[in-house]
């Protein structure tokens, strides 16, 4: 309910173990637009060109092949834009558009009557000159699922997957680090009131930032104090909880409250939650011995 006309699409971003033409087919209703990263080994079909007058037999349904590992059948791209980063250096993405999969019946398609359809998209080319951890560049393949894309938006679509990553490190942070997933929780409202917690949490490592000091491991490379992560500076919180004033005021004097008035039944039962633990009081089992077959006796 919170999209309304108007809005641009919701853009869903995956990785290569989605298969990213049949997200696109199935939310094809909905205002979503699929992004993903196909492997460098695709091959995929360009749009049917016109048929020449007088042409007979079957109208064929797919173009000729874009193969990802050979540059001849690329040919030139319909757009091609050069950025400077500050991690990864010259970021060169080109796209083309109207290319899709041949589809099979097979896998998720089976079920599929009759002809299938022709999912078409845009391939979108990134290259980098460097990574942050030294190690060669590969290009990433991308597949949109709209067509006709603009420079902005093939700027806008490479960024937005490589920002997955910052996402996905935030949600492990969440989950390894900070117990996102660990307590039992029974209703939804708990899992709220946790989830706040937790990011709550995560703002007061954010804005401590510059107060920790860099505990990092021996494999670890330094960094400056602003650019610490928040593991890093979970690592030192230890240190910055006694320097830091406890908003909180001092406790105050109570009474206990007036409880049930007399004469009125509890209609409120104290709530039981199953445990699943072993009780003590059931009888051990008992164990029996397999009857043995006496050895003959020797005589003489």
């Amino acid at each position: 309910g919170q999209w309304k006309d108007g809005d641009p699409d919701v853009l869903i971003v995956v990785d290569a173990g989605y298969d990213v033409p049949r997200l696109a087919f199935l939310l094809k209703d909905l205002p979503v637009q699929v992004l993903g990263r196909m492997r460098s080994d695709r091959v995929l079909r360009r749009t049917v060109p016109p048929r020449m007058q007088g042409s007979r037999g079957r109208p064929p349904r797919h173009g000729g092949e874009f193969v990802f590992g050979d540059p001849t059948t690329w040919n030139t791209p319909d757009t091609q834009t050069v950025t400077g980063t500050r991690l990864y250096g010259t970021a060169t993405a080109r796209a083309w558009d109207r290319l899709h999969p041949r589809l099979t019946h097979r896998s998720a398609w089976t079920a599929q009557l009759g002809s299938l359809p022709v999912i078409e998209g845009t391939v979108i080319r990134l290259q980098v000159e460097h990574l942050p951890s030294g190690a060669t560049p590969k290009p990433v393949w991308l597949w949109w699922s709209g067509t006709d894309a603009t420079a902005t938006q093939v700027d806008l679509l490479w960024q937005a997957f490589l920002r997955r990553f910052d996402i996905e490190h935030t949600f492990r942070l969440f989950k390894q680090t900070l117990g996102w997933t660990c307590p039992r929780i029974r209703t939804p409202e708990a899992a709220d009131r946790w989830t706040w917690l937790i990011l709550a949490v995560f703002a007061q490592l954010r804005l401590a930032r510059p107060l920790a000091a860099d505990l990092r491991r021996p494999w670890e490379k330094p960094n400056p104090p602003d650019r610490l992560t928040p593991a890093r500076v979970r690592r030192d919180f230890r240190h910055l909880r006694p320097k830091a004033a406890c908003p909180a005021g001092a406790p105050k004097s109570s009474h206990p409250g007036p409880g049930r008035p007399p004469g009125r039944k509890n209609t409120r039962p104290t709530p039981r939650h199953d445990v699943h633990t072993a009780s003590k009081t059931d009888p051990p089992k008992r164990r029996t011995k397999k009857p043995t077959t006496p050895r003959p006796r020797r005589t003489g």
